[in-house]
């Protein structure tokens, strides 16, 4: 008896054992469990946002975190005492090759856990195809160049901000598949580089780089100065006023079914954005015969946009023209275009100031004017130097519905033929021009002649008798033209050609 007794005691103790035992195990929780989100990929330069999900039966405390190959921040986490959640790690990338994010998760007992993540970090994109039009504000950015796939529309409503030294290159095309960048009316264009940094338009065919701008070097170093209509070209439309056949009118270069190509309305103040120190080159493919796009086109722009400091190289067609609007432009340069320097057209009431043309195949100035009912106000080009060389373009083309004023303006470079005689003529509309009952003139015209030569040769005769063309010695005798000093920002001063020419 006493030994069963004793047995049974064993066995209580034995049971009470066992039950304090499990009573231990389950009053202490495990660690708390993290799992990491599986390989992320990040630019240099950028961020990404990692998160990990855990579970603790204690609840949350406290997390953190460490990184490789960038830095790591804690941005969003659970409520303390949270049993499962998720945490959410910024990680910036500093430089490329492999990165990892580290994160220790602490519960209310102080137990802790930890799981990487894994980022594979690459260099930042430096080169970005453009394929889609621009619905929403964006930023392209120095140091980047950006490749129109195809004719990029700034749309209605959205801001395109281009920074000084960034390039931007046109795909080849033609035809319907033309390039370009269109600026919509209702849209903005914030093109803004500087006279250290500008921004350079161009063909994807061109080797020039945001680096290269950034040190200082606008020229192109595989493509030259005579290389034309590799891409289209820039094309900002607006709502202000036009004188054309229809009202809202189809911008030249553009196919007639793309509504992002109307311009024209009645906001003489419309503001297309701002324009200043860019350099548009190889441009002036055509989508069909006499539809050409040009350098620079301005449909109905309205005087609320800025525009100055502009360089046209090379392009096939006019290197800035003016259809309609009131914008006002200061310090344009057009070197080597395949026709016109300057083209104005359909009653565009704005002033264009400090002019440099070199070397033209078509006229200096194309004048038109209105082509509907409206008239407008006419417009004001002045204070020009013009270097002509191409034999056979004329100085300035006018004819009875020019609603323009010239004045100011230097001519040089003029050419001879076989003979030795002029042969750079003015337009010979000019007593049209001059017969029309708006009061627009020609005034103030100074010219360095080839031997042998008179300002007759050149010049209608009404301009000379009137003394409002007279001959200098050399550039150094004019007293009008243009203030070179503005385009140090060129291709054309950096090549040289402004020193060549004797102008800097």
């Amino acid at each position: 008896m006493k030994i069963l007794t004793n047995i049974v005691g064993v066995l209580l103790m034995l049971a009470l054992f066992v039950s304090c035992d499990n009573d231990s195990t389950s009053s202490n929780p495990s660690a708390p469990s993290v799992d990491a989100p599986g390989k992320q990929t990040a630019l240099v330069g950028s961020s990404v946002d990692l998160t990990f999900s855990f579970s603790s039966d204690a609840g949350y405390s406290s997390a953190t975190v460490s990184a490789s190959n960038g830095d790591a921040t804690i941005s969003s986490e659970p409520k303390k005492e949270a049993t499962n959640g998720d945490i959410v790690v910024s990680f910036s990338a500093t430089n490329a090759g492999a990165g990892s994010v580290d994160l220790s998760v602490s519960d209310t007992e102080g137990l802790s856990s930890k799981a990487t993540a894994v980022v594979e970090v690459n260099d930042e994109e430096k080169e970005i195809i453009v394929t889609d039009n621009i619905t929403d504000d964006i930023t392209w950015e120095d140091g980047k160049t950006y490749i129109l796939a195809g004719r990029i529309a700034v749309e209605a409503g959205a801001t395109l901000t281009i920074e000084g030294g960034a390039v931007v290159k046109g795909e080849a095309g033609s035809g319907t598949n033309s390039t370009a960048l269109l600026v919509a009316r209702d849209a903005t264009l914030n093109a803004n580089g500087t006279a250290s940094a500008p921004i350079i338009f161009t063909s994807v065919a061109d080797e020039i780089t945001p680096e290269m701008v950034d040190k200082g070097n606008f020229a192109s170093p595989n493509l030259n100065s005579e290389q034309r209509g590799l891409w289209g070209g820039v094309i900002v439309l607006g709502n202000a006023p036009i004188s054309a056949s229809n009202d809202p009118a189809s911008i030249e270069g553009i196919p007639s079914t793309d509504d992002n190509g109307l311009y024209g309305g009645d906001d003489a103040g419309d503001s297309s954005g701002s324009i200043s120190y860019i350099t548009i080159r190889h441009g002036g493919t055509n989508i069909g015969s006499g539809n050409e796009i040009n350098g620079l086109s301005l449909g109905g722009v309205g005087s609320g946009t800025t525009i100055e400091n502009v360089e046209i190289v090379a392009n096939q067609d006019d290197g800035v023209e003016f259809f309609g609007g009131t914008v006002n432009v200061t310090n344009v340069l057009v070197w080597n275009n395949g026709d016109d320097a300057i083209d104005t057209d359909q009653a565009w009431a704005g002033t264009i100031d400090n002019v440099v043309t070199i070397s033209p195949s078509g006229s200096t100035m194309e004048l038109d004017g209105p082509e509907g009912s409206y008239t407008g106000s006419g417009h004001t080009i002045k204070n020009v130097t013009a270097y002509v060389e191409t034999n056979g373009s004329e100085l300035i083309d006018v004819d009875a519905n020019t609603d323009s004023n010239v004045q100011n303006v230097l001519f040089f470079g003029l050419a001879t033929d076989d003979n030795g005689a002029a042969d750079n003529m003015f337009s010979s509309d000019y007593d049209d021009y001059a017969a029309n009952q708006n009061g627009y003139a020609i005034t103030s015209i100074q010219a360095v002649l080839p031997s042998n030569t008179t300002l007759k040769g050149y010049f209608p005769d009404a301009l000379v008798d009137n003394n409002e063309v007279s001959e200098v010695a050399d550039l150094n005798s004019a007293t009008v033209g243009a203030d070179v000093s503005k385009f140090g920002f060129t291709w054309a001063s950096q090549s040289g050609t402004l020193s060549d020419l004797g102008l800097e």
